[in-house]
Order: C-alpha cells, then structure tokens, then sequence
C-alpha cells in the first residue's frame, strides 16, 4: 500500500530543488507563469527538459495552446518573485512588475533569473494530480548569480565550502 500524501509531502520536504518559474505566452491567455519547482533534465541529445505542472494551474492551459515555455532558474536575489509566481496575484499582476522579453519560442524569459531555457513541446504525460511536461530545448540563456533553493517549507542559499 502506498503512503498518504502528507508521509510523501514530509519526506519530499528533505529533497532541495532549485526554484523556477516556468512561463508561456498564448494569443488566448497573453502571459502566464507560476513558480514550479518540479524541473529536471531528460536528454542531452536531443536537450530536453521536463516540468511538473499541477493539472488545475492555468498556465497549464495557455501552454497547451501555444506549445511552448521557458524554465527561468530564479537568482538568489529573486525570492519575492518566487512568491510573486506563486499564486494570490493574477497573470496581469505577476508580469506588471518583472523585467522579461519574448523568447524564440514566444515565450516570457524573465531578465533577471539566472539561466533560463526557451522550449517547445515534445510530449505530456498525464501523473496524478500533474501534467508532466516535455520540452525540447531551442534556446539557453545563462547568467552569473546564486541559484535560489527550497528546502523544508523555506528558501535557502548555497553555502561557501
């Protein structure tokens, strides 16, 4: 028997991930993004990338439509638009006051995040509660800063060995 979702949700608070905020632009939505921090590599040839997007999250929807989206890896400095991304703000809210341009791909790349990848939509799959997302990627734009993390319920920063 599989544990309930609170033993899953305790024992993934254990497992830091970088944090992200994928977005997409639609001729039906305009602008969409949230902070996901579900985000892995799956190939190097051909590069592609995966995202987990909750099934109920709209920007789900508008990149259904526009079949493309980009992954911006937030900088350390970027927590508040980690929480901006988030949730409680509409789509017109989060992107009134963040610094971004169109990618290739039409997407919304965010200046300010330390590396982002402009994708367009090989594959999804359906899992549970989530859309996994597959992209392959057409763009990378690297940048020099600190990765902002998430750990145990909080934001983290990397440590100096």
């Amino acid at each position: 028997m599989a544990i309930n979702a609170d033993e899953f949700k305790n024992a993934l608070q254990l497992w830091a991930s970088g944090v992200t905020v994928v977005t997409t632009h639609s001729e039906k939505y305009g602008a969409q993004g949230m902070t996901v921090t579900a985000f892995s590599s799956v190939s190097a040839n051909p590069p592609q990338i995966l995202v987990c997007l909750n099934s109920s999250a709209d920007t789900g929807e508008g990149i259904a439509e526009s079949q493309c989206f980009a992954v911006n890896v937030l900088d350390a400095e970027q927590q508040d638009l980690s929480g901006q991304f988030a949730g409680g703000s509409s789509q017109e809210q989060r992107f009134a006051s963040t610094d971004w341009q169109h990618g290739i791909t039409g997407a919304p790349i965010l200046s300010a995040s330390l590396m982002s990848l402009d994708c367009k939509v090989v594959d999804k799959v359906r899992a549970g509660t989530h859309w996994i997302v597959i992209g392959e990627v057409h763009e990378a734009i690297c940048r020099e800063g600190t990765p902002l993390l998430y750990y145990r319920g909080g934001y983290r920063l990397l440590a100096d060995s």
